[in-house]
């Protein structure tokens, strides 16, 4: 067999040569790797419609990898390191920057937009795409307790996240110490016994409630927009508690190690142009961080505006973090 005709050669050298010029065309494709949590890549997330929005301008290919919830990102880069694989992470918040910040493992970015965000934001490394406010969600037919005192002489279940796991879990902690400091202990004692589950991350919690298992879950004011813009329902509504709402920025940055520091930069401009901030409030439910030309969907009009917001600063969370995650270790082991 090792006398080929003329013409197996030539089709032979002519396939090897397809095949190196489709190769060289792959290898000429950059490719974006960006780290974000679970829900942002599912298919009714943001995810698929920020994808192809990206890839019709960028030239490349944007590879989105879901990995839990906002604390499993940071836990996930902390364990890779220098040797991480993400340009770009996507779906930390106000609670995790300091932390991130101490991995030494981001670099500054140069991103340029009018943000329409609650507070000033001047951070020169994280860039701001969304934010909300924390609440729980449930069905309207329910007598809401006006605060979390009230909740926790009440009767009813409720379905939180894990702070070690979850942005929303972290951000419960950070809520409850914000608005009742040293009585932080006191209340989570009061509830301890409406506390039915801690899920990992928000997808499991919210599903949960869905699925009838309790009576409120923590998720956001924007969550019940949802269900009246997309399922036409509009049985739903969050809580609003009189002591205020602890608000969650959520912000991307670029890693120091990206081998595509330009195509990061941009990126991360894409993720606060009026393309993808007008996309943003109807997948991933939140509010952008800069309002849209065209202004925020019909609908969002009716959800709870909270009285009184609360947020820590971001260089103040992990000293409050530790005391606040044992406080809320010891009221759920018991």
């Amino acid at each position: 067999m090792k006398y080929l005709t003329f013409a197996t050669t030539t089709l032979a050298a002519t396939a090897a040569v397809t095949t190196l010029a489709v190769s060289s065309a792959q290898a000429e494709t950059p490719v974006l790797t960006v780290y974000t949590y679970d829900s942002f890549t599912s298919d009714w997330g943001p995810g698929p419609v920020i994808e192809k929005a990206f890839e019709e301008v960028c030239g490349c290919d944007l590879n989105l990898v879901g990995l839990g919830d906002g604390a499993a990102l940071l836990a996930r880069l902390k364990l890779e390191g220098a040797r991480t694989e993400a340009d770009v992470v996507m779906g930390l918040d106000t609670s995790l920057i300091a932390a991130a910040k101490e991995t030494g493992l981001f670099k500054e970015t140069a991103v340029t937009a009018e943000y329409t965000l609650p507070v000033a934001w001047t951070d020169p490394v994280f860039a701001p795409y969304d934010w909300g406010y924390f609440a729980f969600v449930h069905n309207k037919d329910l007598t809401p307790p006006a605060n979390f005192k009230a909740l926790g002489e009440s009767d009813l279940k409720i379905v939180i996240q894990d702070p070690r796991s979850s942005t929303p879990g972290l951000g419960l902690l950070m809520w409850v110490k914000a608005a009742y400091g040293a009585e932080a202990p006191a209340i989570w004692d009061g509830l301890a016994d409406n506390v039915v589950t801690v899920t990992k991350g928000w997808s499991e919690a919210y599903g949960l409630f869905l699925e009838g298992e309790a009576d409120m879950v923590l998720s956001y004011t924007t969550s019940p927009a949802y269900h009246l813009i997309a399922e036409e329902d509009d049985s739903k509504a969050a809580a609003a508690f009189d002591e205020g709402h602890y608000m969650q920025i959520e912000v991307a940055g670029v890693l120091s190690g990206t081998d595509q520091p330009e195509l990061a930069e941009a990126f991360l401009n894409f993720m606060v142009s009026d393309v993808a901030q007008s996309i943003l409030p109807t997948t991933n439910w939140m509010y952008p961080a800069v309002t849209p030309a065209a202004g925020l969907p019909a609908g969002f009009e009716t959800l709870t505006i909270p009285a009184k917001a609360l947020l820590t600063p971001s260089e103040e969370v992990p000293a409050i973090r530790e005391e606040a995650l044992a406080e809320w270790l010891k009221a759920l082991s018991q």
